[in-house]
């Protein structure tokens, strides 16, 4: 049988201009994230806030005391940022007044906002010189044969991600990309308590796993101050903390041995790790919970790939590439998560709720 042959209608001439149009934006993406990289450094979020939420172009410039010249410069810039929802600007007697949006609240390092942390190093993290090179060499990496043993930051870089092998390639940029995991990881607990409490009720005790300084464990303690919370961490994390709080510290290896008790919580680290590691780490979970029966369960907060969230869709597709540039991870559609939770030998599983992109889940032995 003869191969069919596919046409594709020719385009018209305006449906061709658009398609350049829509080429210098996909291919200049990365101008948006070298503005808000730089926008970060410079400390405009920080200065508009301290400035009462709003401030014209010339008291910007004098806040962040750069030269007058520049005026002209950031006035692009900032047009580019608010263009993208960074920062918003109106015109009030035809002077243009540039304000805060969410985003850019979330850029001051002493935040506003209850119950979260500040996302700048995250955004220093992400923009880095090191995950930018990764990802340059994302073309070389899978022209590689096989199944490939490591990532493409690992290959660009001889060291992997949040590994002591980072630390001595880079000491500075792997503190800059831990701060950039920490502020990942721990935003949004708050959030989690207040629309999720059910999870935490009627239990005693808690593992965190991948906890590192504990702010997570912390804010469990204060809203449920019967729950006896464990933080489990790689020792070059917990050797780093200072250990004065209700949290109690445990030095270990996740796939190796995770302290009992009636819960265990992974929060935003199984998309870290493959599918095949993600089973074995679940598997640890559940010999250290008690059974369904007596309250045992696993909590899991993470990135749940969802197509019916429209814009939030590609916010979880661009983490899902971060994941495969930087780590040996993916992000995981309900259907994935199915499968890992059923393939540890977990009995039954529930997502508790669905917070932004981010699901919450229960597992149960």
């Amino acid at each position: 049988m003869a191969a069919q042959t596919h046409t594709m209608a020719v385009p018209t001439d305006a449906e061709l201009l658009k398609a350049q149009a829509d080429l210098w934006r996909h291919s200049l993406y990365y101008l948006t994230s070298m503005a808000l990289k730089c926008a970060v450094e410079l400390g405009i979020p920080a200065a508009i806030h301290n400035l009462g939420g709003a401030t014209t172009l010339p008291d910007l410039i004098a806040a962040l005391s750069l030269p007058a010249s520049k005026q002209p410069y950031l006035h692009r810039l900032m047009r580019l940022l608010a263009t993208s929802g960074i920062f918003t600007v109106d015109n009030t007697n035809a002077v243009e007044m540039y304000r805060l949006t969410p985003v850019s609240l979330l850029l001051v390092d002493d935040i506003p906002v209850d119950n979260h942390t500040s996302q700048t190093a995250l955004v220093l993290a992400a923009t880095s010189k090191h995950c930018v090179e990764a990802a340059l060499g994302l073309a070389n990496w899978f022209r590689k044969d096989g199944t490939p043993s490591c990532s493409p930051f690992e290959d660009v870089h001889g060291a992997a991600l949040f590994e002591e092998s980072m630390a001595s390639l880079d000491e500075e940029a792997d503190r800059m990309l831990n701060q950039g995991l920490a502020a990942h990881d721990n935003f949004g607990i708050g959030i989690v308590l207040q629309e999720c409490g059910g999870l935490f009720e009627g239990l005693q005790s808690l593992t965190d796993c991948c906890g590192g300084d504990g702010t997570t464990a912390t804010a469990i303690i204060k809203a449920f101050p019967h729950i006896k919370c464990t933080v489990l961490d790689l020792p070059r994390i917990i050797n780093t903390i200072s250990k004065d709080s209700a949290v109690n510290y445990v030095e270990g290896d996740m796939f190796k041995f995770i302290p009992p008790s009636q819960a265990v919580m992974l929060k935003l680290v199984l998309h870290h790790w493959s599918d095949e590691d993600c089973v074995k780490i679940l598997t640890q979970c559940k010999k250290a919970i008690p059974s369904k029966e007596e309250g045992g369960k696993v909590i899991i907060i993470d990135i749940v790939v969802d197509s019916s969230y429209g814009t939030m869709l590609e916010a979880q597709l661009l983490m899902d590439i971060a994941m495969m540039v930087n780590t040996r991870g993916r992000q995981r559609d309900e259907n994935d998560w199915r499968n890992i939770i059923m393939k540890a030998g977990f009995s039954d599983y529930k997502i508790f709720k669905k917070l932004g992109a981010r699901g919450v889940f229960e597992a149960y032995p």
